[in-house]
């Protein structure tokens, strides 16, 4: 955690947000969106994934975004890598964090990784050599996201105690943190409170971050439940965008815009000037017209007053 900030914002938006969106945003514009979400004040983006591009045409430029990525101060740059091939694509092309996809479902897993979960956290440890291989200028932090971990749009509930299992293999198998993922927005505050606490319980210092969907709503209040869980690092998507291709009814991140807004009207600094992040919205609106952008904070403007945690 850097000292001038509380929590850290991971826009997602770059790779989660894009995914599923069948328009391939040009490369330069991709490039642009990420420098203006940096220099906005967001410290950590995930600006792609090393997959097939048969599979997501729109992730295939994803090594020159993330040379081009590198150049900018202060960011860390994450791909998320889905098996030992895309690792080693995201370690040549220079990424700081590699994060890879673990999923507790097994009809989610079959359909995203083409695996089954023991054979993805496999994946994961051969991945943790492949680090540990690496030059030193080279060498990322290798986090991991169990998807599906509130539950499953395929298999519908998810025990909680195979999620926490899981986790603690990950961590055995040599993840540097391991976070809880509500891939299609099934989670509630309560759940969000003790799965974490429980997941805190069993990896300790390696439980890393929050990422949720605002299918049904209750994305922001399983933010608040997640703070008071400890967490300090929340993935979320600039206007809203994205959406799991495999898995049905998986609808968008949280907004960063209004995570944001709300993080600093608690009092947590996020380090982030909401002015310059709902400027940077006018690079996806050129780049990709025909998509909706959400977000109540864009729409309604900032309030009267309105201070930020730093300055209160």
């Amino acid at each position: 955690m850097n000292s001038d900030i509380d929590i850290i914002v991971s826009e997602v938006g770059p790779r989660d947000g894009l995914q599923s969106i069948k328009t391939v945003m040009p490369t330069g514009e991709k490039i642009r969106w990420i420098e203006s979400l940096a220099h906005a004040g967001l410290r950590e983006i995930e600006v792609g994934s090393f997959v097939p591009p048969k599979l997501l045409p729109q992730m295939a430029d994803t090594a020159e975004v993330v040379r081009a990525a590198r150049n900018i101060a202060r960011l860390t740059v994450v791909a998320l890598a889905p098996n030992h091939k895309g690792a080693e694509l995201a370690i040549a092309s220079g990424a700081h964090s590699i994060t890879m996809p673990v999923s507790a479902s097994r009809a989610h897993s079959a359909s995203n990784l083409r695996r089954t979960p023991e054979e993805a956290v496999e994946d994961v440890r051969k991945v943790r050599q492949l680090c540990d291989n690496a030059s030193r200028d080279k060498r990322p932090r290798l986090e991991v996201g169990i998807a599906t971990a509130f539950g499953c749009s395929m298999e519908g509930p998810v025990s909680e105690e195979w999620v926490m299992q899981l986790a603690v293999k990950l961590a055995e198998a040599g993840a540097d943190s391991i976070g809880l993922s509500d891939s299609v927005g099934f989670a509630n505050p309560t759940q969000v409170k003790r799965m974490f606490g429980n997941l805190r319980h069993e990896i300790g210092a390696k439980a890393g971050a929050a990422h949720f969907h605002n299918t049904r709503g209750l994305g922001l209040a399983n933010v608040v439940s997640a703070l008071d869980a400890g967490v300090t690092t929340f993935d979320s998507s600039q206007g809203g965008l994205g959406g799991c291709p495999f898995a049905p009814g998986a609808t968008g991140n949280i907004i960063t815009e209004d995570l944001v807004f709300m993080l600093e009207s608690m009092g947590l600094r996020t380090g982030v000037n909401l002015e310059r992040l709902i400027d940077a919205r006018a690079v996806l609106r050129g780049a990709l017209p025909n998509e909706s952008l959400y977000g109540n904070v864009p729409d309604s403007g900032l309030p009267k007053g309105f201070v930020y945690a730093r300055q209160s």
